[in-house]
C-alpha cells in the first residue's frame, strides 16, 4: 500500500484527483488518500442535484457543488470533515460489498478510542448516530472505497445545506437530519486537530496492515491529466448539475437498497426519455439502463421481456426484476 498527498481544499479539484488516481495509477499497488475539502455538498451519481439541496442556501453560504463517480445520497463536507479513499484490486465477482475493506478504517479509529461499527446499508455509526457514510464503485477490475468521517463538522450548516427526503428521515426512525450524525471529536482519548488527526489516522491504517509508511509521488504528467480532469468535468455545470427536463410521469419507491426515482415522457405508447434518480449503488452506469428503455412500449409484458435480457441487481444492488417492475408501475 501507499498513500497518496494532495492538500487542496477545492472540492472539484479533490475529486477530479481521485477519479484520475482511481483510473490510472498503477494496478500493481494499493492506495489510500485522506483528503479535506472547503464547504461543498457532493452529490451522488445517480441524483437529481436540485433536488437534493436546499439552493438559496448554498448561494448564500457559498457552498459548492460538486458531484462524485459513486452511488448513494448526498453528503456534506467541511474543513472539519476528513475524507478518505481506498483504492484496491477486485478480488472475484465484481460487486459492491462494504464489510471487509472498510475494517481498516474501523480498527484505526479504535485506536483513539472510537469504537464505531458498519451499520445499515453503507454507514459508519457510533452511539447508534452516522459518523460516515461510505460509497463505492467498480472499474475494470478496481475498486474505490471512499467515505467521510465527520470529525469537527458545522452541525447546523449540515442540516440546512441538504434538502434531504422526508421517507430518508423517517427510515432512520429520528425527526431529524442533525439528531442522526455526530461528530467524533468529543470521543477521542485525548483531542487533536483535524490535521493532526489525519496523520494519526493514515500512521493506524498502514499498521493495521503491517506495512511501512510509503508515498506515491504522482508524475507532472499524472498532475496533468488531474487538471484537465478538473477543468473539463468537475468544474461545468454539466457534470455537477445536469440536464432536468421535464417528464410526463413520474413514481418514486424505497427498497433496502436505496431510494429510486424513475421519470418517463411517453408517446404514442412508447417510452420515449427516461431519468432515473436515487441514493442506490450499482456496477453498472444507470445510463445505460436508461437507453435500454427509450423506444420500448410502457406495458408490462414489453419491459418483462427486456427485463429478461438484462440484470437489474448490476444497475441497483440487490433489486429484484419484480421490485423494478413495481416502481415503473405501481
Amino acid at each position: 500500500m501507499k498513500y497518496l498527498t494532495n492538500l487542496s481544499n477545492n472540492p472539484n479539484y479533490n475529486l477530479a484527483f481521485e477519479e484520475y488516481c482511481f483510473k490510472n495509477l498503477p494496478r500493481e499497488d494499493d492506495y489510500v488518500y485522506l483528503w479535506i475539502n472547503g464547504p461543498a455538498i457532493i452529490v451522488g451519481k445517480n441524483q437529481n442535484t436540485l433536488e437534493e439541496i436546499n439552493i438559496e442556501y448554498v448561494k448564500e453560504n457559498d457552498i459548492k457543488i460538486v458531484r462524485r463517480i459513486t452511488g448513494g445520497g448526498a453528503v456534506y463536507h467541511d474543513i472539519g470533515n476528513l475524507n478518505f479513499s481506498i483504492y484496491t484490486n477486485s478480488k472475484g465477482q465484481e460487486r459492491i460489498d462494504f464489510g471487509q475493506i472498510n475494517v481498516p478504517i474501523l480498527k484505526a479509529l479504535e485506536k483513539f478510542g472510537i469504537m464505531a461499527e458498519l451499520s445499515g446499508r453503507n454507514d459508519l455509526t457510533l452511539d447508534g448516530k452516522k459518523i460516515s457514510g461510505i460509497a463505492q464503485s467498480v472499474y475494470k477490475k478496481r475498486i474505490l472505497n471512499h467515505g467521510t468521517i465527520l470529525y469537527d463538522t458545522d452541525m447546523s450548516v449540515l442540516s440546512n445545506a441538504l434538502n434531504v427526503k422526508a421517507d430518508k428521515i423517517a427510515s432512520k426512525g429520528v425527526k431529524s437530519v442533525k439528531s442522526r450524525v455526530t461528530n467524533i471529536r468529543p470521543y477521542m482519548k485525548e483531542d487533536a486537530s483535524i490535521l493532526d488527526f489525519k496523520e494519526m489516522l493514515l500512521k493506524n491504517i498502514f499498521e493495521y496492515h503491517n506495512e511501512e509508511m510509503e508515498e506515491y509521488v504522482l508524475s507532472q504528467e499524472e498532475l496533468d491529466g488531474i487538471q484537465k480532469l478538473y477543468e473539463e468535468k468537475y468544474s461545468t455545470w454539466e457534470w455537477n448539475y445536469g440536464e432536468s427536463p421535464d417528464f410526463g410521469w413520474k413514481n418514486y419507491k424505497r427498497f433496502p437498497s436505496g431510494a429510486v426515482e424513475v421519470r418517463l415522457e411517453m408517446k404514442n405508447g412508447l417510452i420515449r426519455d427516461v431519468k432515473i434518480f436515487g441514493d442506490f449503488f450499482g456496477t453498472k452506469e444507470i445510463e445505460e439502463l436508461e437507453e435500454k428503455l427509450k423506444g420500448v412500449r410502457y406495458d408490462k409484458d414489453h419491459i418483462q421481456e427486456l427485463l429478461g435480457e438484462i440484470n437489474v441487481s448490476d444497475y441497483f444492488s440487490n433489486m429484484t426484476d419484480s421490485d423494478f417492475m413495481e416502481l415503473l408501475f405501481d
